[in-house]
């Protein structure tokens, strides 16, 4: 009989919180078990065949970790399986590759750009994490042409549903008559944040590519490819969210 062991400790052994931190995970209903919300730190399960996920990101303890840079096509949606059978990322790699992969953040089906492809829950969980301000930049073509307050509204935080974003940078990149395209930063990962810090400022997104994640980017890649990380970019990645005691 395989040994049983409580749901904190897994989520420590998998470095993504101490046991107290990973208690109070669960107690906000930000860990699934099997795709279920638990909120019983005294829940025990089989590391061999639960699925434990954290914010929606698979929790590994064991195996090779394997690190992707993925160009997401519009088409696909960020997820691993899909109940509709519409296409998803994971149909962009080959069998041999994509064992135990799943997609760091999300971009909607009409959006293109960067997606890291990893089966590392440790290092995905800490990149997604607004304490670490891990910048993504995106291009946007919005539609109109964003007023000068418009444009210091992201950096002041624009207000959503659940409360006002964190400061932003935006750069105007081009600008027509009745399109302008727009680079903009952040490290927040609110869903669908740019889309809706752009409607919420009456410049609704008509395309949107993420351009860069820290300092990865798509130089070299064309939509659908895809290229492992080099050692030295696995290893600044790691740094940059406090993982470097493991290297």
């Amino acid at each position: 009989m395989r040994e049983l062991i409580r749901l904190p400790k897994f989520l420590a052994s998998g470095g993504v919180a101490s046991r107290r931190a990973a208690e109070k995970l669960i107690a906000a209903g930000r860990v699934k078990v099997n795709g279920i919300p638990v909120r019983e730190p005294g829940r025990k399960i089989d590391p061999q065949c639960d699925r434990v996920e954290v914010d929606d990101i698979p929790v590994e303890t064991a195996g090779e970790k394997k690190y992707y840079l993925l160009f997401k096509p519009k088409g696909y949606l960020t997820t691993v399986r899909d109940p509709f059978g519409r296409p998803t990322v994971m149909d962009l790699f080959p069998e041999g590759a994509k064992d135990g992969l799943f997609p760091v953040g999300r971009l909607d089906m009409d959006t293109e750009g960067l997606l890291l492809m990893t089966n590392d829950g440790e290092l995905a969980f800490r990149l997604m994490h607004p304490r670490f301000q891990i910048e993504k930049k995106y291009l946007a073509t919005v539609k109109g042409v964003p007023s000068a307050e418009d444009l210091l509204q992201f950096h002041r935080g624009i207000l959503l549903e659940e409360g006002r974003t964190a400061p932003a940078k935006v750069k105007v990149c081009s600008q027509g008559k009745r399109n302008t395209q727009l680079l903009i930063t952040i490290h927040e990962g609110k869903k669908r944040q740019v889309k809706r810090m752009c409607q919420a400022l009456e410049h609704p997104v008509i395309s949107l590519k993420r351009v860069s994640l820290a300092f990865l980017n798509l130089k070299g890649l064309n939509p659908s490819a895809f290229r492992p990380l080099t050692r030295e970019e696995i290893r600044k990645l790691s740094v940059m969210v406090g993982l470097k005691d493991r290297l």
